[in-house]
């Protein structure tokens, strides 16, 4: 008897190539819509649907694979019973069904598209084929990704029929795929549903597996990387490492602090990683200067960290950059210079993450797992815009001022709190991180920059619940503090400020990171 194969693909690539195969192998083609038409301009023989059904596409063509003698072919199982209605009822088998489904992901995805041309890209035959023969995989091989047709023309050339592992296998490859379509679906439409901004009443994730990791954050924890689906381009998942040793849990961990913070300046900036914290994040004309900045900040730290540019790493900056020991560097790219220079440290990973359509592109959401739960929040993105913030001690900041307090403000939205940084108007000078209490990280963060503190400026991600630290702050010579505000001591801060002769800035805006 002849075998027989259904094709109906949106994403036709290596169909034409497949279906020949087939064909040599015995196969009998059916198929639908633009594949038909795509094989038959090929001269592959292939019968339409409509000739197998004896029934038309009907309703615009939302109906035209749902028919007994298409689904009956598929889910019948090889067994007397079975073989006896399909006889009585002119049913013969289906051996292959290769689908993939209407780009949904895609028509949702561009800008402004109508509610009604995505409703129409919600595909039903396609899926219900799938599952079908998923369902009956026991006997029917399904195909749902072009990357499997090489595979399986060649088993069947080799052996004349798909294993049963290899069958299994595809299904749940097949059931995967339809779970995927149908989570894009519900989560469109909810959003149709809930205000703009809200969370999801059921939280859906879909990723891939792209890599196991040699261990996770120590020897004795096993670890891997996935990809979110819905990851965009200019995305640090979306990236390529170019050379180097295979990342580590804690390599991405800390790739993802050192990107985010160079990816808060639109001017040149570098910045340097130790575990997520920075040690050194510096503004430059050049990715050279950034650098070179950035490193001088703390050059002991340094030694062993991540760097992150949001420039396109070239000649110069890269010879500067071989004579430390890094163990990644993250850019949006390298240049033929900067790479062949770095080729001669081969264990060194060099990370492209590339551009996107938004090159500051992050995700609205971030996660959390908990003991049997997750935590969910929105990002927090951006920093409150300087004609938002308040100007609350006598002495006013001049424009200068201003600039070097929006620097030391964008770079303490990345350090772990409790924060405190010290910078000039384009680099680090000090930074405090992760201190159980705020005195404690003033101290840390005046102590790192030294005497370089004298007409500096202070940042804190929260506000100061005493006037201990500008004390410090004071005796260090600090110009200038910017802070949230917010405290129920904030007149006792702004008091001591006052007396001290030093300018601070509220911002009514927190940046906690835990």
């Amino acid at each position: 008897m002849k075998r027989r194969a259904i094709i109906s693909v949106s994403d036709k690539t290596g169909i034409v190539t497949f279906a020949q195969g087939l064909v040599e192998l015995g196969f009998e083609l059916i198929s639908t819509g633009g594949t038909f038409k795509a094989l038959d301009e090929a001269n592959i023989p292939v019968k339409y649907v409509s000739e197998v059904t004896g029934f038309p596409e009907v309703l615009g063509g939302r109906v035209k694979t749902l028919h007994p003698l298409i689904h009956g072919g598929i889910l019948a199982r090889d067994i007397e019973e079975h073989r006896q209605q399909m006889e009585q009822n002119g049913i013969g088998f289906i051996d292959l069904v290769v689908v993939n489904l209407y780009p949904f992901r895609e028509t949702i995805s561009k800008p402004g598209v109508s509610f009604e041309e995505a409703i129409e890209n919600i595909d039903v035959g396609g899926p219900t084929m799938v599952r079908a023969a998923a369902k009956n995989h026991g006997r029917v091989t399904v195909l749902v990704n072009p990357k499997s047709y090489e595979e399986v023309l060649n088993v069947l050339r080799e052996t004349g029929t798909v294993s049963a592992g290899m069958r299994k296998r595809l299904a749940a490859e097949a059931f995967a795929h339809t779970a995927e379509y149908d989570r894009l679906i519900a989560g469109y439409l909810e959003r149709q549903l809930e205000p703009v901004g809200g969370f999801p009443r059921t939280l859906r994730l879909t990723a891939q597996k792209v890599q196991e990791l040699r261990y996770g954050e120590n020897p004795q924890q096993k670890a891997a990387f996935y990809i979110n689906s819905e990851a965009a381009l200019g995305s640090l998942a979306r990236g390529k490492q170019l050379q180097g040793k295979e990342l580590s849990y804690n390599n991405w961990v800390d790739m993802e602090a050192a990107w985010k913070l160079a990816r808060e300046f639109d001017s040149c900036a570098a910045a340097i990683i130790k575990h997520t914290n920075p040690c050194g994040a510096a503004l430059g004309n050049t990715p050279l200067e950034a650098y070179k900045s950035a490193l001088a900040s703390d050059p002991v730290s340094a030694y062993g960290g991540i760097i992150a540019l949001n420039r396109v790493v070239d000649g110069p900056t890269a010879e500067a950059i071989k004579e430390c020991f890094y163990e990644v560097i993250v850019a949006p790219d390298f240049s033929p210079e900067s790479q062949d220079i770095l080729s001669s440290k081969k264990n060194l990973r060099l990370f492209a993450v590339g551009r996107g359509e938004n090159d500051r592109v992050t995700p609205r959401v971030m996660l959390k797992s908990v003991d049997g739960g997750y935590l969910v929040q929105e990002v927090d993105r951006g920093t409150t815009p300087i004609d938002e913030w308040e100007f609350i001690t006598q002495q006013k900041p001049t424009e200068n001022d201003l600039k070097a307090l929006d620097f030391a403000w964008r770079v303490v939205k990345h350090v772990k709190s409790n924060a405190i940084v010290i910078t000039d108007h384009r680099q680090t000078l000090g930074v405090g991180a992760g201190q159980m209490n705020r005195v404690g990280s003033v101290k840390i963060a005046v102590e790192q920059a030294g005497e370089k503190t004298k007409g500096a400026y202070l940042a804190s991600d929260a506000f100061f619940p005493f006037s201990d630290s500008i004390e410090s702050a004071a005796q260090a010579g600090i110009r200038a503090i910017i802070q949230p505000g917010g405290s129920i001591h904030d007149p006792e801060v702004i008091e001591a400020a006052n007396r001290l002769n030093i300018i601070m800035v509220f911002t009514h805006r927190r940046h906690f990171q835990h």
